[in-house]
């Protein structure tokens, strides 16, 4: 190969040359240069990133958006229809139809409540309307009840269902003027539920003025008395069986020591105040004194009246040693001690040595069931290791008994299976709803089977048939 003279001196020349820029270039030229380059970049891709999380962030809200309208419009279409159910309940005079209305009024206001659930609202915001469509519901589900039974409905039920009916077309009015805000843009899910990160914060929200107008609806709405969980007497339940003044501290504790003795109890001290607004109370937990290991007891004492509501002492229980006819005896000594009286002992659980008997309060030869005191008796020694009186304090007080308008006889042939039964009386029983029936009470055997049957005294109808469950543990009813 021939060689160039001249290539090679320009190459030569051009080599020297680029040696001698590099000679010139800065100390961290390339490094400076390197940094900038790596910060561009982080910087295009931090722009990226914000943008891709602003579009999410957007599509994030139209999907919410599009949430809270389904919920609404769902809602407000089954507000519609309670409106005009409730105005053929009225029209009715068929307790079959009427029936079949007040189930669709009931499967409706649970729908309601549903999708109410759902929106982004402020709680609390809405109380009134919660609270008056479950009312709604579950009012129907009562009559619902009594029309199946074949009952009519009275006009002061008329009466009601006309003033609920009232409100439902207010209601429907007012979601009538939040749709139109809704949809002229005035207002929007984000205003209810708080802009950017706070979409979900719904306490720092100021109400709006047209979901005030929809809850003020019902500040006026009448009192509801039946039997279901929303019923004006089960949202504003007291403890009847609750007197006298507020105790102290130091008053409680008093209380305890007449219970357990003041010199069994040491180093007690107040763990807690229980304020529920039904039953207030102090709780205690506290040593007792005398037992071969360090024993730790805890309590309830109500604020009023100083009554202790329920205690338990857990420890290990020997060789049983009692029978329960004894164990029976020694807890209702307990209770008479206690400054409970006329307590019958009815059905009880035995589980790892201790029996856990149910006491119902007696008068006039009936049983109050509704009063019930629950004993828990160790059966190696017969001590008292537990015992709970609430149900006693929300419902006792001297009843007004009736006379009863059927005779034990009259009502001994509604019982279907009236050649098994062994026994009966009279008792008043408790409904779910906190109200009280007051009946003839059949216990029977079938199959070895034991059940009871309750026959409303007053009117002949079949109130409830429980079956009594015979365990190695006790008796049970179901």
């Amino acid at each position: 190969m021939e060689y160039d003279e001249k290539e090679y001196i320009l190459e030569k020349h051009e080599a020297h040359d680029s040696e001698h820029k590099r000679d010139r270039v800065p100390p961290g030229y390339y490094a400076r240069n390197k940094a900038k380059n790596v910060v561009i970049v982080f910087l295009a891709l931090t722009t990226l990133f914000g943008a891709y999380e602003f579009q999410l962030a957007v599509k994030l809200r139209r999907q919410l958006d599009a949430q809270y309208n389904r919920a609404f419009y769902e809602m407000t279409g089954y507000v519609q229809d309670i409106e005009v159910l409730l105005a053929k309940a009225m029209l009715t005079s068929s307790t079959e139809k009427a029936a079949d209305i007040l189930k669709d009024i009931w499967h409706r206001a649970e729908l309601v409540s549903t999708n109410l659930g759902q929106l982004p609202i402020q709680q609390g915001a809405l109380v009134n309307t919660q609270k008056f469509i479950s009312q709604v519901g579950d009012y129907a589900k009562t009559l619902t009840s009594q029309n199946v039974k074949g009952k009519t409905l009275t006009q002061e039920q008329m009466d009601t269902i006309k003033n609920l009916h009232q409100l439902a077309v207010s209601l429907n009015d007012n979601l009538d003027k939040f749709h139109g805000e809704l949809t002229a843009g005035t207002m929007t899910w984000a205003n209810l539920a708080g802009e950017g990160t706070r979409l979900f914060a719904k306490n720092d929200v100021e109400i709006p003025m047209t979901i005030s107008n929809i809850d003020g609806t019902f500040e006026n709405m009448p009192t509801l008395i039946y039997d279901g969980p929303f019923s004006e007497h089960m949202t504003k339940q007291k403890a009847l069986g609750l007197t006298g003044d507020k105790v102290t501290e130091e008053q409680a504790i008093e209380n305890l020591g007449k219970l357990f003795g003041k010199e069994n109890i040491r180093n007690i001290q107040k763990v807690s105040d229980n304020k529920n607004g039904v039953i207030d109370t102090y709780n205690f937990r506290f040593e007792l004194e005398g037992k071969k290991e360090k024993s730790i007891a805890e309590a309830d004492v109500s604020v009023v009246g100083g009554r202790v509501v329920w205690f338990l002492y857990n420890r290990d229980v020997g060789d049983v040693e009692l029978d329960i006819d004894k164990a029976k005896e020694v807890g209702k000594q307990f209770l008479e001690k206690s400054g409970f009286k006329s307590m019958k002992d009815t059905y009880y659980t035995e589980q790892q040595g201790i029996a856990t008997i149910n006491y119902a309060y007696e008068q006039d030869g009936v049983i109050v069931y509704p009063d019930l005191i629950k004993v828990k008796v160790a059966l190696d020694n017969g001590e008292i290791v537990g015992f709970e009186s609430k149900g006693y304090l929300m419902s006792h007080r001297q009843r007004d008994i009736p006379k009863p308008a059927i005779s034990m006889e009259e009502a001994l042939q509604k019982v279907a299976r009236k050649e098994n039964i062994i026994s009966s009386g009279l008792a008043i029983i408790p409904t779910n709803y906190g109200s009280e029936l007051f009946c003839y009470e059949f216990k029977g055997k079938l199959d070895d089977q034991d059940f009871l049957v309750y026959i409303n005294a007053m009117t002949g109808e079949e109130e409830d048939i429980l079956l009594i469950i015979n365990s190695d543990e006790g008796f049970l009813t179901m």
